[in-house]
């Protein structure tokens, strides 16, 4: 057995896969972060979650999301087939976890974009596999600021999302690392230094370390 695959003069070992979990207050960033770090690593891939909530003009249904009726989504949740779920601002938001269990153990990384309820669950289920992340804004006033930028939601649904932030928030203790996102080049890169520093824990490549190493010594 080869432990390790040589690409471009460096060895890479054999690994489980990372389940990236981002999370922050609504219009905090972690969506324009999920979506860079998707474009720019061809290592992990997104978690497509369902929701019953109606399909903004900007999204694209099986992209962003799978937009489901509400009986269907309860349906999946009381079989066992999420990982997550949750109700988020009157909606429901959740993760299929067959493909998920596939992903990882065929050694790719999944990125999670969910609320902190989601996020808990997660860890719950599969702590091992979890790197989990709370993004958070600068200050509130430019929270207000980007959700009225993004021009996606009506005043109300902004009002909402501004008051439950602030419950949110109390929540970062719950995850293992914390990043502000006042600069988006610079949070960007304190994301991609943890998904690489949980790609090399000792946990995901024990099997194949033990391997390497026996090469070494045989």
């Amino acid at each position: 057995m080869t432990a390790g695959v040589q690409t471009t003069g460096h060895t890479r070992l054999a690994r489980r896969g990372v389940m990236m979990v981002i999370s922050s207050p609504s219009g905090a960033g972690k969506g324009t972060l999920s979506r860079l770090l998707l474009e720019q690593d061809k290592e992990i891939e997104l978690s497509v979650s369902v929701t019953t909530r109606p399909r903004r003009p900007s999204e694209i249904d099986g992209i962003h999301y799978h937009f489901i009726e509400k009986r269907r989504f309860l349906s999946m949740a009381e079989d066992g087939d999420l990982l997550e779920w949750a109700e988020v601002h009157g909606n429901y938001y959740g993760t299929p976890r067959a493909k998920v269990e596939e992903a990882l153990a065929a050694g790719r990384d999944v990125l999670f974009d969910v609320d902190w309820q989601g996020a808990a669950q997660i860890r719950e289920r599969m702590e091992e596999d979890v790197a989990a992340i709370f993004i958070l804004p600068p200050t509130m006033a430019e929270l207000r600021s980007r959700l009225h930028r993004r021009a996606e939601d009506p005043e109300d649904a902004i009002e909402r999302r501004l008051f439950n932030a602030r419950s949110e928030l109390q929540e970062w203790p719950r995850f293992d690392y914390v990043v502000i996102n006042d600069d988006l080049d610079g949070a960007f890169t304190d994301l991609k230094a943890i998904l690489r520093a949980e790609r090399l824990k000792r946990e995901r490549i024990s099997g194949a370390v033990a391997d390497f190493i026996a090469e070494l010594l045989g």
